[in-house]
């Protein structure tokens, strides 16, 4: 189940905040902080979605607020819009040129206000879900490239010792089989007897038993000599 976008409203006049709360709280989760060390604080502790953030605050300006935004990667892809009483001109360049995505006007069109907010979250939406995919399809990259790299490895023509089955590695080295393998791959080993070796193996147990007048298979009782 995909959460509810989350927007953080930042504003010291807490009639401000309650407006715009109550406005979005509909359709989006709402997060409030009353200063700009507030709303540094709410952004790492929550997944924010996108930002309403007043410009004239008593601690630090929101100009001050988005540039520590903008200068933090796990904080720069979140949209911020200006919402403040700050109407001139200069005060709107400003605001989009420390990295804001619109500059909005007190007292607001809330009507206005909720459609800019829907455009932004469902862009972002659409950004966060191609970057998935590309991180995705990244690590999916790495993953093959470092199967085919262990394939590499055992590609060609490995010298095999035709009596012992040692590997000949590239340090000039004899080693087991297994051994040479398991490095080179993800390949795990468990012992097992083939019947061959299995019948060979009782075979020479049983010759050695008798060598000693011992009974080949227990509860037999040994040759009278």
């Amino acid at each position: 189940m995909t959460r509810a976008s989350r927007i953080l409203i930042v504003d010291d006049e807490p009639i401000n905040l309650r407006l715009v709360s109550v406005s979005l709280g509909n359709d989006y989760e709402v997060v409030t902080a009353l200063n700009g060390h507030e709303a540094i604080s709410r952004l790492k502790e929550q997944q924010i979605d996108l930002i309403l953030l007043d410009v004239m605050m008593p601690d630090i300006s929101g100009f001050d607020v988005c540039k520590i935004i903008q200068a933090n990667p796990d904080f720069v892809d979140i949209p911020v819009i200006f919402l403040t009483a700050m109407d001139t001109p200069q005060g709107a360049r400003q605001g989009l040129a420390v990295g804001a995505i619109d500059y909005l006007t007190k007292p607001v069109d809330l009507e206005l206000l909720k459609l800019r907010v829907r455009n932004l979250v469902s862009l972002k939406q659409r950004t966060d879900l191609v970057r998935e995919q590309r991180d995705l399809l990244a690590r999916q990259k790495e993953e093959l490239e470092a199967a085919l790299a262990r394939v590499r490895q055992l590609e060609g023509i490995i010298p095999i010792c035709m009596f012992c089955k040692k590997i000949k590695d590239d340090q000039e080295s004899w080693r087991q089989l297994e051994d040479y393998v398991s490095q080179h791959s993800e390949v795990m080993f468990s012992h097992s007897a083939c019947p061959e070796c299995f019948e060979k193996e009782m075979n020479s147990i049983k010759e050695e038993l008798s060598a000693l007048g011992l009974p080949p298979d227990p509860g037999s009782k040994p040759a009278p000599p």
